[in-house]
């Protein structure tokens, strides 16, 4: 990864992008190509977006939740805005001119009303929309200049107001097109392709700003003056101007300055803060810009937005800067509201984006947990993080939290310069963040995964010294290590200083060995370097030791059956003296486990890369198990530990091992002994698969160093895979489930999801998803799915990439086991990460089709078949999941197939809910024997135009054209959906096997004592002799048609109005012959012509 690069000083906001609008856009449907969206307006609570169909979609802005459709037959919509001060009324306009004023009566629960509507600008694009400030009232302007209102009638005028239509007056007619409106106290602005005009609406007086003429799209507007020593102040106006210069004007149109931007803009941009790419700042200077602003807004805290199809420009006017500008491509429109920007792509794509100062944006990345987002933001604005009033935003335990969660691996030398950054930070300017930067001066945070802040003393500071000193100048050294040996975290104590020394006194009284800190008590003396030396590095084991002995005791006492009141008594002081020693003594021990360990390891490492042992895997196996001895002595769950040694029942109320075995297990014992070897062994074989499973471990019980560490995953996940793809021979080695439950903090996760892949062991997955849903369970994304908002988890996932596989399944696992199939259908956004694989082990069958059919179907059009050739890997997925889409979704069997198995009449007009998805997979390529086979699928199924086409790609014409005459379609003989005949001897066929039917349906109708008739069914679509003989004639002439039926022996009376047709196509065929005729006349003597 490039280092970040440093924004200069001058630039302390940006423009952020946190949310991902393409999910409303998907539910939608604006997302295809037929309907996209032309326009959209804000406010405090809607955003409002017009469609090319003519559809107003009203979205709540809290949760993106649509709330109403409002529909338009006069086009598309062209033109919204919201009324700024009551946002129960929307005005639209369309493409055909319309202007309509809405009243959505939300707060009466009515139905949303047309209180006004104007045609006066029929014929002519409406380009602006504009509301009054106060009344209701709107502007709108069009194309041929003119500008006009209406007013809008509403019952909460008053009794009758809403039945009084207002008229539909002309402001003026200015010289060119209308390119923006804007309206303040009283004055409407309006700028064309060349001026910009103020009108006083209220005593009808209009006059130009500025006496230059212009040419092109500029826009203007007014920028209200609310601020401080301002307030009172009229607006001023600012109208833009060719090559990347403002106007400056008065309330009543007197230009006051001009304000030259295009130096300034040769500054370098600022990148947008997106979770779509990494931000990439380029410091190299661009060339002075020229530019022409289509559209001013008043934007946020007194600043001026404008933008081009590429970027977006915000300037401080007040002192004539660029506060920043951002390349964003292909714009549209852009809408604000306070400080939020949505802007619309060209590609109907929407962007949600704010504009944040620097610390305020970090603040936000850093609670939707973007980790490295937020340290390159950080990196980035080091002049704005550095001091300190941003820590009320950004605080110091945040930006050492933050370094913490980076990883080392992909971000190196990012956190190199977060460390930087955070050496330079400074603390905040007030007395108590003093005392607390003399505290942090002491203590270091870490943040546990339940979210707790734990405080971590480093010791040594010379504070700690002179304080204990005072406090307990006698302590000798012995004491000192053995206070320093271990440091309990006790989140429930009260922080008290006055205390300390009681709490002390009573904590020796009672001969408690686990010191229990207080946040601000003094710190035990430094200790002498030779005793830091010795002690160390068995310090973090003595640790775990004791911890293991707490959760032995914590077990022990959850235990009233296995022990006596005077028992519990006894074991309510774990913490004796006696305890303690044999703690101590056991400590070296643990440390000559992790060496012999490491030894181990290094000697399974040297010998597994030898060429030699990997094309042995019988002495590999032998090595991994030689290995997996050491492991099992040193990481061995305490549960199998204590079974192994005898377990808790062993030990008598005076602590001692009686060794006597109950009376139950002597019958248990007994009894086992007199069945034979074979039976015994079939017992205890039973018993241990009716035993639980061990619980999984996803964080190591004792601190191992990072290099032994990579080794140990190394082997671990060797093992894991050789155990999983090789039958197990010893029943006293690990099998591949147990070794991944009591080892997966050693696993490499990747490698062991490919390896659950590649495998068809269930267990053995399911136990991978139950760890990784175990590891990330303390993970917001995970708190949020739980919450149950689909929308919301699946932004938060989207937020977190590039993904990590195994995470982002166990996230999918959650997603799915809370929202079923509607989870699953979202799941083709995540692929290549998330493979059908993955889909089909957690989902039903009927919802992984599902997911196929909208994995297929989402890629685009050249490429779909492509994509899903990609798929089939191995080949026979494709007649699994052939039947799948045959079997789900699709008509019943009898209603496609006669109770013989034969086509029943019109079958193929059923609806299969994934025709698309069968339909692609049947054109695609395959061998002879997955072609026949899908022949017979789809016929078992009655899947007949399915069946059709297979039966062309395999020349199997004959049974195409009989299954078409019992589907009794003439259509299905028009390529490309059905087969055409290729020749005479075809079209014989097809008269015969027309016969056949029809003395079938003779028969039948015979049978049942009358004809059949079907008044309802369309005789020019059946496949009759008649209708053959018309489409016969059509193809060869009536002359070899009739020829064709003597040969078959067909005699014909045809009905008036095939009659009609054979007399029609008869003079067609003379004036063809009579036009063929002429044209080679005339080419005759042409060419006799140019040979002369």
């Amino acid at each position: 990864m490039a280092p970040v690069a440093v924004v200069p000083e001058v630039h302390s906001h940006v423009l952020a992008e946190f949310d991902c609008l393409d999910p409303l856009l998907s539910t939608l449907r604006l997302d295809s190509g037929r309907l996209k969206c032309t326009c959209l307006a804000v406010s405090r609570k809607w955003l409002a977006l017009g469609t090319s169909a003519g559809g107003l979609h009203l979205i709540q802005k809290e949760g993106w939740k649509q709330r109403l459709i409002l529909t338009h037959k006069e086009g598309s919509i062209t033109q919204v805005s919201c009324c700024p001060h009551d946002e129960d009324f929307v005005a639209v306009a369309t493409s055909q001119g319309l202007v309509v004023v809405w009243e959505l009566q939300l707060e009466r629960r009515g139905r949303p009303e047309r209180v006004s509507v104007s045609w006066e600008h029929r014929g002519q694009a409406v380009t602006a929309l504009c509301w009054d400030t106060n009344t209701l009232k709107v502007f709108a302007g069009d194309s041929a200049g003119k500008v006009s209102y209406l007013r809008a009638g509403s019952s909460k005028l008053g009794k009758g107001s809403g039945f009084v239509i207002f008229p539909v007056q002309t402001v003026t007619t200015v010289d060119s097109k209308v390119v923006q409106l804007g309206y303040q106290e009283g004055r409407l602005l309006v700028s064309s392709l060349s001026r910009c005009y103020l009108c006083d609406t209220e005593r009808e007086k209009f006059w130009r700003v500025g006496n230059k003429e212009r040419d092109g799209e500029y826009g203007a507007c007014f920028f209200p003056q609310n601020k401080g020593l301002l307030v009172g102040q009229p607006p001023l106006l600012y109208c833009a101007r060719p090559g990347s210069r403002i106007w400056e004007a008065s309330f009543n149109g007197e230009v006051l300055s001009t304000h030259q931007f295009k130096q300034v803009l040769a500054c370098p941009p600022l990148p947008l803060i997106t979770y779509r790419n990494e931000p990439q700042y380029n410091p190299e200077k661009r060339s002075p810009q020229a530019i022409a602003f289509p559209k001013l807004l008043y934007f946020g805290d007194q600043n001026l937005l404008t933008w081009t199809d590429s970027a977006i420009y915000i300037f401080t006017p007040h002192n004539g800067q660029v506060l920043l500008w951002t390349e964003v491509k292909d714009v549209l429109d852009v809408t604000v509201y306070r400080n939020e920007l949505f802007c619309l792509h060209g590609s109907g794509r929407l962007s949600h984006m704010s504009l944040l100062s620097a610390e305020r944006c970090i603040e936000r990345l850093l609670r939707r947990e973007s980790w490295p987002l937020a340290a390159s933001v950080c990196c980035m604005f080091q002049h704005t993080i550095s001091i300190g009033r941003a820590r009320k935003s950004v605080p110091m335990d945040r930006l050492e939290h933050l370094r913490s969660q980076l990883s080392s691996n992909t971000h190196h030398e990012l956190i190199g310069q977060l460390e930087e950054v955070i050496t330079k930070v400074e603390p905040l300017d007030s007395a108590c963040s003093s005392r607390r930067s003399s505290i942090s001066s002491h203590e270091s945070f870490n943040v546990l995964d339940c979210g707790i802040y734990r405080v971590i003393s480093r010791r040594g500071s010379q504070s700690d010294e002179e304080t204990c000193s005072l406090i307990n100048p006698s302590t000798s050294e012995e004491e000192r290590l053995k206070e320093f040996s271990f440091v309990q975290e006790e989140d429930q104590v009260e922080h008290d200083p006055q205390n300390s020394e009681r709490t002390e006194a009573e904590r020796s009284e009672q001969g408690l060995q686990f010191h229990l800190p207080l946040s601000f008590r003094p710190r035990p003396p430094r200790i002498a370097l030779q005793a830091v030396k010795d002690s160390v590095s068995s310090f973090v084991k003595k640790t775990t030791e004791k911890i293991n002995t707490l959760q032995m005791n914590s077990e022990l006492w959850q235990r009233p059956d296995s022990s006596s009141p005077a028992d519990m008594s006894a074991t309510s002081a774990p913490f004796s003296e006696d305890a303690d020693t044999e703690v101590y003594v056991d400590m070296p021990n643990t440390e000559c486990d992790l060496l012999e360990l490491q030894s181990a390891t290094e000697r399974a490492i040297s010998q597994s890369q030898d060429p030699l042992m990997l094309l042995n895997p019988d002495v590999l196996v032998e090595t991994l198990q030689e290995w997996l001895k050491v492991l099992e002595r040193v990481f061995r769950p305490a549960e199998l530990v204590e079974s192994a040694a005898g377990g808790p029942s062993d030990v008598d109320p005076a602590g001692q091992g009686t060794g006597e075995p109950t009376a139950e297990e002597c019958a248990r014992g007994g009894a086992a002994e007199n069945l034979p070897q074979v039976e015994r062994d079939s017992l205890l074989t039973s018993e241990s698969k009716t035993s639980p499973p061990e619980s999984i471990r996803v964080v190591s019980p004792k601190p191992v160093p990072p290099d032994l560490l990579a080794h140990l995953t190394q082997l671990a996940t060797l093992y894991t895979e050789v155990s999983c793809f090789r039958k197990q021979a010893d029943e006293q080695t690990l099998t591949c489930t147990t070794f991944m439950r009591r080892y997966f903090f050693l696993l490499d996760q990747q490698r062991v999801r490919n390896m659950c892949l590649m495998q068809e062991k269930q267990e053995v997955y399911a136990s991978f998803i139950e760890a990784m849903i175990a590891v990330t369970q303390s993970s917001k994304v995970a708190e949020v799915i739980q919450r149950g908002d689909l929308l919301k988890s699946l932004r938060y996932l989207r937020e977190l990439h590039p993904w990590s596989a195994p995470h982002l399944l166990a996230h999918s696992h959650r997603l799915y086991e809370k929202h079923g199939e509607a989870a699953v259908r979202s799941f083709p956004q995540f692929y290549p990460t998330i493979t059908p694989a993955d889909v089909k082990v957690m989902s039903h069958r009927s919802h992984f089709v599902a997911y196929l059919n909208n994995l297929v179907l989402a890629q685009a059009e050249e490429h779909k078949l492509p994509f899903l050739q990609s798929l089939l890997e191995p080949e026979s997925l494709r007649q699994e999941w052939l039947e799948l889409a045959l079997t789900h979704d699709a008509p019943q069997r009898c209603d496609t197939l006669t109770p013989d198995g034969q086509p029943r009449c019109n079958a193929h007009f059923f609806t299969w809910g994934y025709g698309r998805f069968l339909s692609l997979l049947i054109r695609l390529p395959a061998d002879l024997a997955s072609k026949q086979k899908m022949v017979e699928t789809c016929r078992s199924h009655g899947y007949w135009t399915g069946y059709l086409s297979l039966c062309c790609q395999l020349q199997h014409r004959s049974q195409a054209f009989a299954t078409i005459c019992q589907l009794d379609d003439i259509s299905l003989l028009e390529e490309p959906e059905g087969v055409a005949p290729q020749n005479l001897d075809e079209w014989r066929l097809l008269i015969q096997l027309a016969q056949d039917s029809s003395r079938a349906a003779e028969q039948l109708a015979n049978v049942n004592g009358g004809t059949l008739s079907n008044g309802s069914a369309d005789s020019a679509r059946k496949v009759s002799l008649e209708n053959l003989t018309l489409r016969l004639a059509g193809t060869v002439g009536l002359q070899r048609a009739m020829a064709v039926l003597e040969e078959c022996g067909v005699h014909l009376v045809l009905s008036s109005h095939s009659q009609l047709v054979c007399e029609l196509l008869k003079v067609a065929e003379k004036r063809q012959r009579a036009t063929i005729q002429t044209l080679l006349e005339r080419c005759d003597r042409f060419l006799w012509s140019q040979h002369a």
